[in-house]
Order: structure tokens, then C-alpha cells, then sequence
């Protein structure tokens, strides 16, 4: 049963990874209402924020009313945009044609922009943009390739691809905490905690729904593990509401679980001619905003 469940965890990997390799991506944004538990998202006024055949994806909110996400041109290279919920302008944060940028977020300390960049030679690496327009800095030059990370104290947890993929902490120089391996590529720090928490690809339970993912998460400072349930089965995304809550999709579906719970709520369903299925999302408790990203039927 447990070399079943592995053939058939790796086929589901492998469709679902093909699916989302074909046609292009934007970014949606609607309205919610109230905070974590109580919750609601306006369905009603879920509208596109972009709307381009080509990739946009990998939306976080930097500050109270900025968006960076990673957005491709016509020739496949990806830079960082910043979208302005008070202006309604796009502005370039990088203009790279020898590399390309993915997963931007904001770094702890907040004079920077981090990306995962692909360098000319192919090389994933963990980079900063500083926000004022200066040029950029390599921040680990001995770590790679880096998929995708998030912060706790001004220091990396990191997804490494390789056989098998590995989380890891930059504690300092030479110095990475390995956290687990076989993770999923949501890596997320839980709000006012030391906590790194992840998707993890060991002991997916079967579901007539399909496969659901262990949420776990690993304690920087005191070294402790801890399970929130699985995740909804076939979805690779999740982000926190606030510390107790989290959200994730399936489908065109938004669901909410509290940490302390096993069952997802359902919360509402995107309506779309042209786009489906939900992945990625960035929420703003200050603008009361949900941005989702969609992919184009």
C-alpha cells in the first residue's frame, strides 16, 4: 500500500505540475470582510488585476498598500512589479534581460525586496532589491538552487530543489539548519511566531478527493515540530490569515481552517468565463483586499 500511495502521489505531482506549465497566469483581486475567524470574502467583487496572456504570479503584499509579484514578458523573462492599491500603477521594480526574477517578497528588516533569481548561467540564488532603486545584492552566494523561502529573523528558511528537495535555515555563513526534506513548495512563516510552517510530501493521506498534504511546521528557536491537519487535497498553496488562521483553494473554491481543526471552511467560490482554478494568494488585513492568482482557461 505504501509503494501505491507513492506512484500515485508522484503521478498527481506530475499532472498537476504539467497543468500548471500550460497557458498563462493573472492576478485577481476582491474585497473581504472582518478578520481571521470571522472572515468573509466578497465574491461578488472579484475582478482581474491583470489581464495578459502571458505569466503573473506570486503576489505579497509589502506594505499597506503595495503588491510585488513576479510578471513575464513576451520573451519569457520575469520581473518584479509593484502594484499601487492607491495610484492603480504598475511600476518595474527590476528590468533584467539577462535573468529573471520569482517569489518577490519583503525581507524582515523592510529595505528590501527579495527574489529568487535565475541567473545567466541558470543558477537560482537568493537576491535583494533594495527599495530605494539601488543595485542589487547576491545576499548567499554558496546556497543554491534556491525554489522558494520566507523570512524569520532577518535569515532565510529556503526550499532547495535537489534529490530529494531540502528545507533549510540560514543560521550564518556556512552554518544552514536542515529542517526536513520531500516538502512541497509553500514555505511560510506562521504571524508572531519563530515558526517555519510547509506543506509536506511524506505521508499524504488518500482521500476520495485525492491526495491532502501534512501542514507541518518546525520551530526555529526551540526546535520543536508541530502538525496543523492536511491541506486540501490536490492544492499546493496555503498562506495565514493571522496567526490561528489559514487559508488555502481547490478549484475555484477559498477555504479557512483554524490551526487547532481538522476541517476546512468553505468561505466562497470565484465565478469566471476565462479563469479557473486558484493557487497562489496574498491577503491585506489593512486594505481588506484578497489577491488570488488564476489560470486562463
Amino acid at each position: 500500500m505504501r509503494v501505491f500511495l507513492s506512484i500515485v502521489f508522484i503521478l498527481f505531482l506530475s499532472s498537476l505540475q504539467l497543468a500548471q506549465a500550460q497557458g498563462g497566469f493573472d492576478l485577481w483581486v476582491l474585497d473581504t470582510q472582518g478578520k481571521g475567524g470571522k472572515l468573509k470574502i466578497l465574491t461578488e467583487t472579484a475582478k482581474p488585476l491583470t489581464n495578459r496572456p502571458e505569466y503573473d504570479n506570486q503576489p505579497n503584499f509589502i506594505n499597506d498598500a503595495e503588491l510585488v509579484f513576479s510578471a513575464a514578458d513576451d520573451k519569457g523573462n520575469h520581473d518584479i512589479i509593484l502594484y499601487s492599491f492607491r495610484t492603480g500603477n504598475f511600476t518595474n521594480l527590476s528590468r533584467t534581460a539577462d535573468r529573471s526574477e520569482f517569489s518577490p517578497t519583503l525581507t524582515d528588516c523592510g529595505q528590501y525586496v527579495s527574489a529568487v533569481v535565475m541567473e545567466p548561467d541558470s543558477t537560482q540564488r537568493l537576491w535583494l532589491y533594495p527599495i530605494n532603486l539601488e543595485a542589487p545584492e547576491l545576499l548567499y552566494d554558496d546556497i543554491a538552487p534556491v525554489g522558494y523561502y520566507d523570512w524569520y529573523d532577518n535569515k532565510a528558511a529556503m526550499f532547495i530543489l535537489g534529490e530529494p528537495n531540502r528545507l533549510v535555515y540560514a543560521r550564518g555563513k556556512g552554518d544552514l539548519l536542515e529542517i526536513d526534506t520531500h516538502i512541497g513548495r509553500s514555505v511560510k512563516r506562521r504571524p508572531k511566531t519563530s515558526q517555519i510552517s510547509y506543506l509536506s510530501m511524506k505521508s499524504p493521506k488518500e482521500t476520495l478527493a485525492g491526495l491532502e498534504l501534512p501542514i507541518r511546521s518546525y520551530d526555529i528557536e526551540n526546535g520543536k515540530a508541530h502538525i496543523f491537519g492536511f491541506g486540501l487535497a490536490g492544492s499546493l498553496d496555503f498562506i495565514w490569515l493571522d496567526h490561528n488562521y489559514l487559508l488555502m483553494a481547490q478549484g475555484n473554491g477559498i477555504y479557512r481552517k483554524r490551526v487547532n481543526q481538522s476541517e476546512w471552511e468553505f468561505l466562497g467560490k470565484i465565478t469566471s468565463d476565462t479563469h479557473q482554478n486558484i493557487t497562489r494568494m496574498a491577503y491585506s488585513p489593512d486594505l481588506d483586499k484578497l489577491v488570488i492568482v488564476m489560470q486562463r482557461k
